[in-house]
Order: C-alpha cells, then structure tokens, then sequence
C-alpha cells in the first residue's frame, strides 16, 4: 500500500471516530425517551466491558494490579461522571446542542493544564476560549436570547468533567508503561459495576421491554462509541502525526450538527447557526494555538484517548 493511500486510510478511520461520536448524543436522547437515564447508562457500560474483557482475553493481556489498578478504578469513576451528565442533559437539551457544547472541552482542557503547570498560554487562545463561550450564548438562545436549558448546563458542566478526566488521563499515565487497553476496559467495568448498582431495581423492570431498535441503540453506543473508538483511535493515531489526529478527532461538533439537523430533524435557526459556527471555528483555533504554545515551549502533547467519552 502506498504511504498516501496508507494515510487515506488512517484519516478515514480517525473521521470514522468522529462520526460514531458525534451520532452518539442523539441516539443517547432516543433511547432516554424509553428507558430511564441510568438504565441506559448501565447497560451501555456493561456491553462495553464484556466487549473490552473479550478483547483483553484475545490478547491475552495481564490482568492490572497495584497502581494501575488503582488509576483505572479512579479514571473509571471520573468516565462515569461524565457520561452520566452527558445523558442527563442530552435528554433535556438537543443532540446539536449537546455535541456542540461538549466541544468546549477542547479549550477546557488545556486552561486546566495551564492552571496545574502555572505556565499559561498565549492571550489568542483566552480570546479564542471567550468566542467559543459566546458561541455557545448564541447557540442556546433558539429563536431568541434566553436563559439555558437544564440540559444545557449539564452539558457545560460535563465538558468542565471531560476536562478534568483528560487531564488525569495525562497526568496519571504520563512517563508510565500502563496498558491503555487495560485502563479502558477497568474503566467500563468500574462504570458498569458503580451505575449498575445505582440503576439498582430498574435495571430488572426495564430490560423485558426494550425492544430490538432500543438493543441496536445501546449496542452501537456500546461498541461503535466506546469499543471500535477506542481501539481504532489506538491504531490510527499510532500511524499519524498527533496534530492531524487532533484535527480529525476534532470533526466530532460537525457531525454531531450534521446528524443532528439530518435524521434528529432538529431546527437549526440563524442565531443558533451563527453560535453553531462560531463554536467551531472558535474550539479549532484555540486548538491550533494551544498546539503551537506546546510545540514552542516543548511539553507534552495532551493525551487523545477519550475511549467511550463520545
């Protein structure tokens, strides 16, 4: 194979990530309309471990113990955090809402590292975090300028969560020799043993009566949005430069307006079309320049595994 049709296979797969993330958020909000919150965040989380288990049998790796045992169950119960503010505030707000407004953690993320480092970024990227913000004003005033949903700040708050889970992904995994296959899969067994027991009793009066479509639902965000990202993101960022990851990874507010819009049928008015886009354009920018700080002082690039927060 070519190295350009190598490279056009990589960058396929990496969009392909994008994609699964970004129809995450609206098949999330369909299936909340059948079933309670933390069933379907249970559920989600027990096909994923049982998936990622067989996956570590296959390849026979060792099960953790000592620190990163200790780092998986933490990370685990921060992935948890998470996913269970996404799904709240997916099913009260919109899926384009939703994946535009988790897009925040792209500027999120690196004013968290700059906070723990104290070694702050340039003033570009403060004015780019400050029209990703506005961005999000206009996105969430509709037809006109109003308060936020409840769906809408939960959103917010799971990007503020995302954040710090990344961060710790960085901080944590940084300079070690742990398995990010390993930390994953203790990561869906942490979160389906901890929603699991708090789902409780509804798990046992809701699983009769979801139906195939409901099944093909939690299976796809189960293993596309969690399993098939993860271990395609592994492999493709592994034969690609970390910027054009990042840029391609970073598609996943696009899709998530395209299918938003598309198959959800949600309205997209010209307020919220203009926030759409300044969201976008904003989130990249401050991406790019927070690259090109990191390149120019020489430190570590952030960590871009985000295996089944999409």
């Amino acid at each position: 194979m070519s190295i350009t049709r190598s490279r056009s296979a990589v960058d396929a797969v990496l969009l392909g990530v994008a994609l699964v993330w970004g129809s995450s958020y609206l098949v999330a909000k369909e299936l909340t309309t059948v079933a309670p919150v933390l069933v379907v965040l249970a559920l989600r989380y027990v096909i994923s471990a049982v998936a990622l288990g067989a996956v570590c049998l296959v390849r026979r790796v060792p099960f953790p113990l000592g620190r990163e045992l200790r780092v998986g169950v933490l990370l685990g119960c921060t992935q948890a955090a998470v996913l269970t503010l996404e799904t709240f505030g997916v099913a009260t707000t919109s899926a384009t809402n939703a994946g535009l407004i988790i897009s925040l953690t792209i500027v999120f993320t690196p004013v968290l590292e700059s906070l723990w480092s104290r070694a702050w970024l340039p003033v570009p990227f403060f004015v780019a975090a400050v029209l990703a913000v506005l961005g999000v004003a206009l996105l969430v005033s509709g037809h006109g300028f109003r308060a936020p949903t409840v769906g809408d700040v939960l959103m917010l708050a799971a990007a503020a969560v995302r954040a710090v889970h990344v961060s710790l992904i960085g901080r944590l995994t940084r300079g070690r020799q742990h398995s990010s296959l390993s930390l994953t899969t203790l990561q869906a067994v942490g979160g389906a043993v901890l929603l699991g027991a708090t789902a409780g009793s509804r798990l046992a009066s809701t699983v009769p009566h979801l139906s195939f479509v409901d099944w093909s639902r939690l299976i796809y965000l189960a293993l596309a949005c969690s399993v098939f990202a993860f271990l395609a993101q592994t492999w493709a960022i592994r034969r690609t430069s970390a910027s054009r990851a990042s840029l391609l990874l970073g598609t996943e507010p696009v899709w998530a307006v395209a299918v938003g819009v598309s198959l959800g049928g949600e309205p997209l008015k010209a307020l919220g079309l203009v926030g759409a886009a300044l969201v976008i354009a904003s989130t990249s920018w401050g991406q790019q320049v927070e690259r090109r700080h990191r390149l120019a002082v020489g430190t570590p690039a952030p960590q871009l595994v985000l295996a089944g927060d999409g």
